[in-house]
């Protein structure tokens, strides 16, 4: 009875181990594409024209709202009457 059951023990060992590595494997593979694709991606352009040295605040809150709106967050209606008060400032 007992000569039964270690071959299956140690095929569930077996098992376990090959399950564990695997599963090792694929996030170290996981995480390697990820470096490449960061490494791949062009960087962002930082530098503006000439003429727009400093963003304003004003600027900043619109692309906020923007990004609201683009989101979903913000209705058109509500984007409009936002962006109309902010011009009024």
């Amino acid at each position: 009875m007992f000569r039964r059951r270690r071959p299956l023990m140690r095929a569930a060992v077996v098992g376990g181990g090959a399950y564990v590595a695997g599963r090792s494997m694929g996030r170290r593979a996981e995480q390697q594409q990820q470096q490449q694709q960061q490494q791949q991606a062009p960087p962002a352009p930082q530098e503006q024209g000439p003429g727009a040295a400093a963003t304003s605040p004003m600027i900043d809150q619109l692309n906020q709202l923007a990004t609201l709106h683009q989101q979903g967050i913000l209705t058109d209606e509500e984007f409009t009457a936002a962006k109309a008060k902010l011009f009024e400032t």
